[in-house]
């Protein structure tokens, strides 16, 4: 199965407590159908020190369901879904449903 959102994609959150946000895909985990966004879905966690970084609490992304997320037209920004076509040149290629634009240049 092709995946329709990819890391360095631009998204927008549809559901939970950051419904609205946009950001970009930092890396996806397709064994739990997660992903993790810049910006968004962040938790606080209480950290130990250790020899390569310092206690206190950091801020840091957590992995929101992919269910939650649809990528960002190219043209407007708004959420759409995603299609798969092949060109002429035998590439296989995603499209916002939309739009009609080309996702993967």
């Amino acid at each position: 199965m092709a995946a329709k959102i990819k890391k360095g994609d631009k998204v927008v959150v549809l559901a939970g407590r950051d419904k609205g946000r946009s950001g970009e895909v930092l890396r996806v985990i397709p064994a739990e159908d997660r992903a993790v966004v810049s910006g968004v879905n962040v938790v606080k966690r209480h950290t130990r020190p250790s020899q390569t970084q310092e206690g206190g609490i950091i801020s840091k992304e957590a992995a929101i369901h992919l269910s939650n997320l649809a990528l960002a037209d190219p043209k407007t920004g708004k959420p759409t879904r995603v299609g798969f076509k092949t060109l002429e040149d035998g590439r296989k290629v995603r499209f916002a449903k939309t739009s009609g634009d080309l996702i993967d240049g």
